[in-house]
């Protein structure tokens, strides 16, 4: 017998809306069809929408951040996650220079995540690399991971990658299986002079700055024949140029990310009352770029959140040198997204990212796929105070949502259930090794 029917809901089989049941046994999916099986446990959810348990690949828990640490641990923010329907997050290791301090920041970030409600994955993260390049990507493998992040730009505190590095890590990950993925700011292009302060960030930060070196990281993958995938993508321009002349490509081993911050704020809220609170890197561009962003939406393969949130007083600072950049999201990303971009949004929220990170029980629903559903009710209201993490602001009070997830399960067991957290153990996601 099974331990759970999902009944009467209106399920996205196969890239589409179906009326059909959804049945789960212990961890996995055990019947999706028009019949009414037999389950230990029956859940009603006829007038909602049952999605895949969504997957935000790109979060900042418990991150460093120079004298701040960002304050939604892997507990607080898998809270945040589990109200915003999602049941799997990868955050990222402490940036490391050799495969020595690969391995130590490794399991260093696993105890930390051992928190977390719903299932996690990490990427590794490199910086100024001064060790074995091969060797190092040969340990990404080892430890059960594909994706590495790099930095194009902060030279100043130690974390860039250079291009010949770049090419090296590009050439490696085609040999062994792995995605190179990239904050992309040319570096030469960004200004940081003392005076500035925080509602110069786009100043500082120039969209030439995200543009320029896109292309010409896109010109590196062209040429080494690379896996490579650009985070947070934020101007239009940037997409729009890659479409133009990358159109080989995109997408197929150039893929690329954007976040909801991206598509539904510019670059004006900076000079408002609480601009400080809209800070981040790379930052929010002009009314044109968000318009453009949004005209090439389908050229987007993924969205992610960036979360790495940060208290209201960590952001009263006079100057940029020593701001805290970074904002929340994962809570409000879906119900801001699918207002805006409907069913379009759901593939990029959990298929998507499921093969981009090579997660081969997520991503939708079918038989033998692990239980992660997440129950879905439309309605349209703002969004008012509501923040389930340990943030005191959110950037999307006052924002009309699509709606809001009232159960979440993860491999079959409830985590929200009625609006209320359930207790539960999030697990490690780990690749295995490529062969």
């Amino acid at each position: 017998m099974n331990d759970l029917l999902v009944k009467n809901g209106l399920v996205w089989v196969d890239h589409k809306w179906q009326n059909v049941n959804v049945a789960v046994l212990g961890e996995k999916i055990s019947y999706v069809g028009t019949e009414e099986v037999e389950a230990k446990e029956v859940l009603d959810v006829k007038g909602k929408k049952v999605l895949p348990g969504l997957i935000d690949p790109h979060v900042h828990f418990e991150l460093k951040c120079g004298r701040l640490t960002s304050v939604d641990d892997f507990y607080s923010g898998s809270v945040c996650a589990a109200y915003g329907g999602v049941t799997t997050i990868v955050d990222f290791l402490d940036p490391t220079s050799n495969a020595k301090d690969l391995e130590k920041s490794f399991y260093e970030r696993l105890e930390l995540a051992k928190k977390s409600l719903i299932d996690y994955h990490m990427h590794a993260c490199i910086k100024m690399p001064n060790g074995d390049l091969e060797e190092y990507v040969k340990t990404v493998v080892k430890l059960g991971m594909r994706t590495i992040k790099l930095f194009t730009t902060y030279s100043d505190t130690g974390r860039r990658t250079y291009e010949e590095d770049i090419e090296k890590l590009l050439r490696l990950s085609k040999k062994y299986n792995v995605l190179i993925e990239a904050h992309i700011e040319n570096d030469d292009l960004i200004d940081l002079r003392d005076s500035y302060t925080y509602k110069d960030l786009p100043v500082s930060r120039p969209s030439m700055s995200e543009t320029s070196e896109a292309l010409k990281l896109a010109k590196l993958v062209r040429e080494t024949g690379g896996n490579f995938y650009m985070v947070h993508c934020s101007s239009g321009e940037t997409l729009k140029a890659l479409k133009e002349q990358f159109s080989d490509i995109l997408n197929k081993n150039f893929f690329v990310e954007s976040c909801p911050q991206y598509f539904i704020f510019n670059n004006s809220v900076l000079e408002g009352e609480n601009g400080k609170l809209f800070t981040f890197a790379p930052p929010l561009r002009s009314e044109r770029e968000r318009q453009l962003l949004t005209a090439y939406y389908k050229d987007v393969k993924t969205i992610g959140t960036d979360h790495c949130a940060f208290m209201k007083k960590d952001k009263d600072y006079q100057t940029l040198k020593g701001f805290p950049l970074g904002v929340g999201g994962v809570e409000h990303s879906f119900s801001t997204m699918y207002r805006r971009f409907g069913d379009e949004i759901i593939d990029k929220m959990s298929f998507n990212s499921a093969k981009i990170q090579d997660f081969p029980t997520k991503g939708e629903i079918k038989v033998g796929m692990d239980a992660d559903l997440s129950v879905f009710s439309e309605k349209e209201d703002y969004f008012e105070n509501e923040n389930h993490g340990t943030c005191d602001y959110s950037i999307y009070d006052g924002i009309l949502g699509s709606g809001e997830f009232e159960t979440v399960l993860v491999r079959g067991q409830f985590v929200l259930k009625n609006r209320k957290i359930v207790p539960h153990q999030g697990k490690n996601l780990n690749c295995g090794e490529v062969k």
